[in-house]
């Protein structure tokens, strides 16, 4: 009864996301994994992911999770040939210019997380419906709507519509999301059949088939897929644009062999999505060597 209780009371203050920073990760850390988490000392991967979300906060960071924005940072660090084509960004939806734009393509939200629209037929798409949509895109604020994601929070909300990509020899998307702790990428978590029938692997830098997982709702790529002919560039360029960050995720697509950015992710699933098996969420845990606040600082606000 106490358990249930406890539960109970968990999920109630889970949503209230309007709670201070220290104590809304708390409730919010307990209800995805059953456990207490303590910011003092935090162990396991989502743990330090919640203690990433209150205490790192540099500027930058609203910069890199910014879809459209950090598309200037990719192109000062390794050049704009690693940029998908970008068609258009705007403030409000009614400036969309649908007949400029060719017969497939890709719409997203730069603010949020899974706000996007893939189009590959124009002649189908219901404008009206989805400037209506877009509307309510840009009202969202990612930091409410989710975990308190500090990055999300001052991001100014825009619309960007995208080249639509497609390997020739497959129906959908590989995604590579290169996990890099201090700067280095240490391992590969892959996705592949998202639209017919997700999988997901991790792998080593060499492209073999690690024993853990990201998350037991994904099916397993158990048989290994083709070692992309690009691997080492995209190993290369992570280590570049994640230089001296503690954690980030960084996400690219594989197109012909030609490496695409897709994004930088601080909290992948927002800390909700455990490791398995249990005793890799510590080993991936201590991967991340968290920064230290110094002088009585509430917040750390600057990259060392």
């Amino acid at each position: 009864m106490l358990k249930k209780l406890r539960r109970f009371y968990v999920k109630t203050l889970r949503k209230w996301r309007f709670l201070p920073s220290k104590l809304y990760v708390k409730y919010h850390y307990e209800y995805f994994s059953g456990k207490k988490l303590d910011l003092d000392n935090p162990i396991d991967f989502n743990a330090k992911i919640e203690w990433y979300k209150v205490f790192y906060r540099p500027k930058i960071l609203t910069q890199l999770a910014d879809k459209y924005a950090v598309r200037a940072y990719v192109e000062k660090k390794v050049g704009s040939e690693y940029l998908n084509e970008l068609y258009g960004v705007y403030n409000t939806p009614e400036d969309i210019d649908f007949e400029a734009l060719p017969n497939k393509f890709v719409i997203k939200a730069n603010h949020t997380n899974g706000h996007n629209i893939i189009v590959t037929d124009k002649t189908n798409l219901d404008q009206k419906k989805v400037i209506k949509q877009f509307k309510k895109w840009l009202k969202k604020n990612q930091y409410f709507r989710r975990g308190q994601e500090w990055a999300y929070k001052n991001i100014e909300p825009k619309i960007i519509i995208e080249k639509f990509l497609k390997e020739d020899d497959k129906n959908t998307l590989v995604d590579y999301k290169f996990y890099c702790f201090n700067g280095k990428p240490k391992f590969i978590d892959v996705h592949i059949d998202r639209d017919e029938d997700h999988k997901q692997g991790c792998f080593d830098l060499d492209f073999n088939v690690l024993p853990f997982g990201k998350s037991k709702t994904y099916k397993s790529i158990s048989d290994g897929i083709e070692k992309p002919s690009n691997l080492k560039e995209m190993v290369k360029l992570s280590e570049i644009l994640a230089d001296k960050l503690p954690f980030v995720r960084m996400d690219f697509y594989s197109i012909n062999g030609k490496t695409i950015f897709g994004e930088m992710t601080f909290y992948p699933s927002d800390a909700r999505r455990a490791f398995y098996p249990e005793e890799y969420n510590k080993i991936i845990g201590d991967f991340i060597k968290l920064p230290k606040l110094k002088n009585g600082q509430k917040v750390i606000t600057e990259i060392d």
